[in-house]
């Protein structure tokens, strides 16, 4: 399929477009700074108009997810909380589920919330939690969210599965949000989109990465993500119109020399000065410029740069890592109620 065939399939034919959201957190954050830092990061992000503040799960330097969820329903008033996202094999669902309904009614209804099938082997291994296989990790995943949808619907879940049962057991608190807060899951690979597709209600489209951890250069581009978006809608059907898609900027670069950064940035690349990368293709200053993953130009270019991705993708949630929050903000009343 040519990106011009996909660019047209990724939206709904006399569809309006979904209106921009945009979240700050997510992977990256590690909070460095202590909870009270952490708070105010929420706190910042909310007098700047994001819309959601996500947290990292991870068992490195960082605030626990739960508990910073439950200390910000408390120290924000707006601002809708989640996770970005919690390994789903830290976690019983029977047990994330009251969690998760707890917080939901702490925050009044603010919880959004992403699960994931946890891809950091070192922090299992340090914990001594199994850490199995993707393919049994996705199976878990799968199951683990079925047991959430209805327990977060406040009714009671009867389940036989291979790695999970559930024997009459009533969701409780019951949420605020009806018929349950939303779930993100995000992914880049096909697996993972497939069921992404099936149970989320945001869907994170993220670029692919090597078994080693290194990400793939491929997985930046436009055409690369169109790719994803369109098993995205073969995978979800007569779903797909309700689901939201979500992406992160790695970086965000002010500038008014957009050409000539990309250039330099590219000659770096070259030279292999970004180690976390495994160059699988060659790019050109137009390639990085279409990237949904990178923001560089002025505040006005940056806000072109998202309204084409929106155009061509139907990607409309915006992330950005803690380390961007500042330098994106003057972006979204460029492209708020748009």
């Amino acid at each position: 399929m040519s990106a011009d065939t996909a660019s047209a399939a990724a939206g709904s034919a006399g569809a309006a477009p979904r209106a921009f959201r945009f979240a700050a957190g997510g992977e990256g954050n590690q909070q460095e700074g202590g909870a009270r830092k952490f708070i105010a990061l929420a706190q910042q992000a909310e007098e700047y108009g994001y819309d959601s503040f996500m947290i990292p799960d991870h068992l490195g330097p960082q605030v626990g997810p739960i508990a910073a969820l439950g200390a910000l329903a408390v120290a924000t008033d707006r601002i809708r909380l989640g996770t970005s996202v919690l390994a789903n094999g830290f976690r019983h669902p029977a047990v994330l589920a009251k969690d998760l309904a707890t917080i939901d009614v702490l925050s009044r209804g603010r919880l959004e919330f992403g699960i994931g099938a946890g891809w950091i082997k070192d922090e299992f291994d340090s914990a001594g939690i199994a850490y199995d296989s993707p393919g049994v990790r996705i199976e878990k995943l799968g199951e683990a969210l079925t047991i959430l949808d209805v327990l977060l619907r406040g009714q009671e879940c009867t389940f036989e599965g291979k790695h999970y049962q559930i024997r009459g057991l009533k969701g409780t608190p019951r949420p605020r949000q009806g018929p349950r807060p939303p779930i993100a899951v995000g992914g880049g690979g096909p697996k993972m989109l497939r069921l992404a597709a099936q149970h989320a209600d945001i869907i994170s489209v993220v670029p692919q990465t090597t078994r080693d951890g290194k990400g793939l250069l491929s997985g930046i581009t436009i055409e690369k993500t169109l790719e994803k978006v369109q098993l995205i809608r073969a995978a979800a059907g007569d779903r797909f119109a309700d689901i939201e898609l979500n992406w992160t900027i790695m970086a965000v670069v002010v500038t008014d020399e957009r050409e000539r950064t990309v250039e330099t940035a590219l000659a770096a690349l070259d030279k292999g000065m970004y180690p976390n990368l495994e160059v699988d293709v060659q790019l050109d200053v137009a390639d990085v410029l279409a990237s949904p993953y990178l923001a560089i130009g002025t505040f006005e270019e940056i806000a072109d740069q998202i309204r084409s991705v929106r155009d061509r993708t139907g990607m409309s949630y915006v992330g950005v890592f803690p380390t961007q929050l500042d330098a994106f903000a003057p972006v979204i009343p460029l492209l708020r109620d748009q």
